[in-house]
């Protein structure tokens, strides 16, 4: 592989007129594509074949109606002395009902005079809004005249606020990108001294992104997208992208001082930095579309869409970067005459080999406390309860909460099948048993079809749609299915809704998470063990991406779920972790770790096989790879970090807990407890069976082969090009 990438480099670089070209057109021809392809996202996040919604299928098509329509919900609320059954209050509410039923899109709307969904104390009232078509239908016509519909019954003195997924707007571009990508080119002037060598990591990685944004865009014509996918994205897509940049071009200007020309630079730089980087790619793609194996369309979906986008960052650089590197010609050169001093990685190193069982310990120790947490964890999809208190999504929720108890915002549906004609019965035992469970507030009598044979009850839970109590309740509902058939003659019941549907998926992505870190932990020890030839080394690097993610989830729950330290990121409410961010911070994180790993390690490794002692081949590889690795680092972490900004409290919290993890998987995991336990193991860490040594393959990711050929090239008379005097490897950088 490094001698293809390495010939690769170098055409590039030869090429770069040619290959910059392809890269244009191939940027328009994407542009093209989402312009005529692109359909609308979504924020349904459900799971196909769960309870919940074969119950929703089942009203679809036996009510005839839309099981997956949008609605909404008008809150109307008076103060003082005054309640909405005054004479000029029922006025103004039955205006806003007038203007909501003349709104684009809208099937029905329930007055609350009629449907008597005005609260016992008379101040407080909704109207339902029902639509012809889903929530991604819904036009900007449509939510328009929904908000201003309540114009009239403001000027009237009464509350008006708006709940519903109908009500919520994509949000428009924030500073988030921005911020992160100014830190990230501030880091890089730093690191390179020199704007032009800053900027090209941050040229590459906003292209790879937006060919990924593109390629999502054309994808939403086919398959149905979260509209945090392509946020998602964008957030990965970026730091991966400058980091694999870093790499490369890091290795170009050390082959740019060893003597070499731009040509062979490009190529070495391909060769070598570049099979770490092909590997790294690789294993964070690799890890995001495992998704797929836990289940979950929309997940896998969202995996799928991350990995392209990691997929794009590895291709630009290791083809247009080499380009760019040519038409930059010099001015990516490093500085000469630097003076000599000891590299800070190498003192570092030092100084944990010396004190390796203090640094140990006080390292372990201090992960395991910010992870206690952890402990805490109770995960949920979002809801308008943990929306920000300024929002009227938020202050509808809490007005009906207050008014109606919890669980007005989280009603069950609860689905009665029987016999045709003999329905009515069931739908009353169903409604018998349900009003005597322990959690419910109001079981609603049965409501049959046409057909005699299907019935719908609605069931208002003491809790709201997150809480454990309205959790308890699903579970005892559904425990006593098999009773309610038995005592009815055959007649069945299921619990569904939208809090019926959330708490399924909720309880899916639960289900999948040991299972997926298993696949992942596997993954990881079993590549471990290809690169670096050894059993004790992917153990230890497994155990310490355990450390960063239980750390990471600690923080995280510390924070957004507890509330501790909330106004230092923004957090204006708090509440559950949303149920995906585990899965996907397990499989990122995973992959960015494995990228420390290979980048610090392999040159340990080398020096070891060439008859170093182990801990002097520690020191080596945290001497050469320190300083690109606390780059590529602090890149990452404030590519994500910037995310924090975002008012989406998936992309804050993602982002958040994504910046915290790498910033101690990188700098704590990789750069204190990684070299303390390799000086501990000794030579034992680098000890591997012979039979598995025979049948494991080598990969060379350290570009060790391509080394001895170009040092052998070097050698012979008939090559013109300079030369360097020794072998190099990926572990130079």
């Amino acid at each position: 592989m490094a001698t293809i990438l390495y010939r690769l480099g170098r055409f590039s670089f030869r090429r770069r007129r040619l290959t910059l070209v392809v890269w244009v057109l191939l940027l328009g021809l994407f542009g093209v594509g989402a312009a005529q392809l692109s359909g609308p996202t979504s924020d349904e996040l459900s799971i196909p074949g769960t309870e919940s919604l074969q119950a929703l299928d089942v009203v679809a098509d036996k009510f005839r109606e839309g099981a997956d329509t949008a609605s909404a919900r008008v809150v109307f609320t008076v103060s003082g002395d005054a309640t909405l059954a005054g004479r000029d209050q029922q006025a103004a509410v039955r205006a806003a009902v007038a203007a909501l039923r003349q709104a684009p899109q809208v099937t029905t709307v329930a007055d609350p005079y009629q449907a008597k969904t005005i609260a016992p104390d008379g101040k407080t009232a909704y109207a339902t809004v029902s639509y012809a078509v889903d929530a991604t239908e819904v036009g900007d016509t449509s939510r328009a005249a929904l908000l201003a519909a309540g114009d009239s019954a403001r000027r009237a003195g009464l509350g008006v606020e708006y709940s519903g997924e109908v009500t919520e707007r994509a949000e428009a571009g924030n500073a988030a990108e921005g911020l992160g990508i100014l830190v990230a080119a501030v880091v890089l002037i730093i690191t390179f001294g020199s704007l032009v060598a800053a900027g090209l990591p941050v040229l590459t990685a906003v292209i790879g992104v937006a060919i990924a944004l593109l390629g999502i865009r054309i994808t939403t014509g086919f398959l149905d997208l979260t509209s945090n996918t392509a946020d998602l994205a964008t957030m990965l897509g970026l730091a991966v992208g400058i980091d694999y940049a870093l790499f490369i071009l890091s290795r170009y200007r050390y082959e740019l001082a060893a003597g070499h020309d731009g040509e062979e630079a490009a190529g070495r730089a391909a060769g070598a930095a570049g099979s770490a980087v092909v590997f790294a790619g690789l294993t964070v793609i690799i890890a995001l579309a495992a998704l797929a194996v836990v289940g979950i369309p929309f997940l896998a979906a969202m995996g799928v869409a991350a990995a392209g986008a990691v997929a794009a960052a590895v291709v630009i650089s290791l083809s247009l970067l080499p380009a760019l590197l040519g038409f930059a010609g010099r001015r990516v050169r490093p500085r000469r005459n630097q003076p000599t001093r000891i590299p800070y990685g190498e003192r570092w190193a030092r100084g944990v080999v010396k004190h390796r069982i203090p640094a140990l310990i006080l390292s372990v120790v201090a992960l395991g406390v910010v992870a206690i947490p952890a402990l805490d964890l109770n995960l949920a999809l979002p809801d308008d309860s943990t929306a920000s208190p300024a929002s009227t999504q938020r202050k509808a929720y809490d007005q009906l909460a207050g008014a109606f108890g919890p669980g007005i915002n989280g009603p069950l549906l609860i689905v009665v099948e029987a016999a045709a004609g003999t329905v009515t019965p069931a739908g009353e035992r169903a409604q018998q048993l349900i009003s005597g469970l322990d959690g419910v507030v109001l079981a609603s009598a049965a409501r049959p079809n046409q057909a005699g044979d299907t019935a719908t009850l609605t069931v208002l839970p003491r809790g709201g749609p997150s809480s454990e109590d309205t959790k308890k309740l699903v579970h005892d509902i559904r425990t006593r299915q098999a009773d309610f058939t038995a005592a009815t003659g055959g007649a069945t019941l299921a619990v569904s809704g939208r809090t019926a549907v959330d708490l399924d998926v909720s309880e899916k992505i639960n289900d999948a998470l040991l299972p997926y870190l298993s696949v992942v932990v596997g993954l990881a020890f079993i590549l471990l063990m290809v690169v670096f030839r050894s059993i004790l080394v992917p153990i230890k690097a497994t155990v310490g991406f355990l450390l960063s993610v239980a750390a990471s989830f600690g923080a995280l729950v510390f924070i957004f779920q507890q509330g501790h330290l909330a106004g230092a990121v923004g957090l204006a409410s708090t509440g559950p972790i949303v149920s995906f961010i585990p899965i996907f911070l397990i499989g990122i994180l995973f992959g960015l770790a494995m990228d420390y790993e290979v980048f610090l390690i392999i040159r340990a490794r080398e020096q070891y096989a060439r008859g170093a002692a182990p801990d002097e081949a520690v020191v080596s590889g945290m001497k050469h790879g320190a300083r690109v690795v606390t780059a590529a680092a602090l890149i990452m972490m404030s590519v994500f970090a910037g995310f924090v900004l975002a008012e989406d409290i998936i992309i804050k919290s993602l982002g958040f807990a994504l910046a915290f993890g790498v910033a101690v998987d990188a700098l704590l995991v990789r750069m204190t407890i990684v070299p303390a336990v390799l000086s501990l193991l000794g030579r034992s860490a680098w000890w591997l069976p012979r039979w598995l040594d025979k049948i494991l393959p080598n990969v060379d990711v350290e570009g060790g082969r391509l080394a001895e050929q170009l040092a052998h090239s070097d050698r012979r008379p008939s090559d013109q090009g300079p030369t360097t005097g020794r072998d190099t490897t990926v572990a130079d950088i």
